[in-house]
């Protein structure tokens, strides 16, 4: 029985696609937009089809998801417990420290489920994963594929329902409070926004400019050619005259130079590649699929004289975290307290993503962090080497200093022995009524 206009348009607009090969053995109604949606792709307005699988095929979609999704996996992503006095500490006894930080399931590691997670969000819009429980606590996430995840917003009491396909097997329903899905940029709150759909006349023009780079290349860099004749030909005349034309386009093609019956005139057609700025149109193509996905077009490659400098490369880096990465690592962070929490949990227990990671491959702007942490009373020694993964010292290195001579906070203003002695010294040296001694 086919599903309801409303349920279909839902569907069409809101979840992925779904493979073509879920569709075999079954039955096809005209209404199933799911399918013709993904027979035929999104068509854009240069003719191109669409999807997700051919948008990955553009070097730019594939270097901005890539370089989005492996950034967020970098991350370490930690449960923290909040302290009386405004601290905190790692939960590591919590169940969900280990899920969320290191082992999400028995298949993925922490990396390569956050990186699957961002992925799908950029493309998809939309991420899903399946909680299993043990004992009412978050034990595994299951990564479901978008393309295998159906969402349905049509029933009257507006709760989300959420049905998988799995590989094998037939199609079954997730409890919402089973579903951890985490949009993107969204709308309504509910169901993230694809790229790829509403990008479609972007990514389809860079499709049919990359046809057309590929396509004047195998043509030798040879523009289309026509010939004219000075008769008219009879039909037997045509067919003798395109076999004379196919075997002319093969030495043009092979590098030889025809030879040209008496009559024959060659006439050039089309647009070159120069009038028609292909270079320029696939260069512009970098920059706007850039801005689909919130990613500097020098990070993946394209840049300009003026993004080669080192501070501007530097400015664009700290915008890049601030608006790129951050709002990807917020949304992941609030959805899991949301979703993966109770209400209990969340008075004391939050996760976060630690951005001091992307530090670890710059030494010299680690240690001027640390310096300045460690001088403004901020880091103690110990803090400063558990980061750098080595064992406490104990003793004054778990002491809080300062720039001034590194004294502890407790004892400044306090006045020791050495410095009574050296006020003193002073103060008599800046006497006046003090004798002034003779010289002989």
């Amino acid at each position: 029985m086919s599903r309801s206009l409303r349920e279909v348009i839902a569907r069409a607009t809101l979840s992925p696609q779904a493979s073509l090969a879920d569709w075999f053995g079954r039955s096809i109604a005209l209404t199933d937009g799911s399918f013709w949606s993904q027979f035929s792709g999104v068509t854009s307005s240069s003719g191109k089809s669409v999807t997700a699988n051919s948008a990955m095929k553009l070097s730019t979609v594939w270097a901005c998801v890539r370089l989005l999704s492996t950034a967020v996996a970098g991350l370490p992503l930690g449960i923290y417990e909040r302290q009386a006095d405004g601290g905190r500490v790692d939960a590591r006894s919590f169940s969900l420290y280990d899920v969320v930080h290191a082992n999400p399931n028995a298949d993925m590691t922490a990396f390569q489920f956050w990186q699957a997670v961002v992925a799908s969000m950029l493309l998809w819009g939309n991420a899903y994963c399946e909680i299993h429980r043990s004992a009412g606590r978050v034990v595994a996430l299951d990564f479901l594929l978008p393309s295998k995840v159906r969402l349905d917003l049509g029933k009257a009491d507006g709760v989300p329902r959420y049905y998988y396909t799995p590989p094998k097997g037939a199609e079954r329903e997730i409890k919402r409070a089973d579903m951890f899905h985490i949009p993107a940029f969204s709308l309504d709150g509910k169901v993230g926004l694809s790229a790829i759909r509403y990008g479609v006349d972007v990514f389809g023009a860079a499709m049919s400019a990359d046809d057309a780079a590929n396509s004047t290349f195998k043509n030798g860099m040879m523009p289309a050619v026509a010939f004219s004749v000075d008769r008219v030909l009879k039909p037997a005349q045509r067919d003798e005259f395109r076999e004379y034309v196919a075997t002319i386009s093969g030495a043009l093609n092979a590098g030889k130079s025809p030879v040209l019956e008496q009559g024959v005139k060659p006439e050039s057609i089309g647009i070159n590649p120069a009038d028609a700025q292909l270079l320029e149109s696939r260069n512009y193509s970098v920059e706007e699929i850039c801005r689909w996905f919130g990613c500097p077009p020098w990070m993946v490659g394209h840049t300009d004289k003026g993004s080669n400098w080192g501070t501007g490369l530097e400015q664009q880096m700290i915008a890049f975290l601030t608006f790129g990465i951050s709002s990807i690592t917020t949304q992941i962070q609030q959805c899991v307290n949301k979703w993966l929490m109770t209400p209990v949990d969340r008075i004391k227990l939050y996760s976060e993503f630690s951005l001091e990671g992307f530090l670890k491959a710059d030494s010299a702007a680690r240690a001027s962090f640390y310096s300045i942490m460690g001088q403004n009373g901020i880091y103690t020694r110990d803090d400063m080497r558990v980061k750098e993964n080595l064992p406490r010292r104990g003793g004054n290195a778990d002491v809080l200093t300062v720039q001034s001579n590194l004294v502890p906070l407790d004892q400044l203003g306090q006045s020791g022995s050495e410095a009574a002695a050296r006020n003193a010294l002073i103060n008599w040296l800046n006497d006046p009524e003090q004798p002034t001694p003779k010289t002989s």
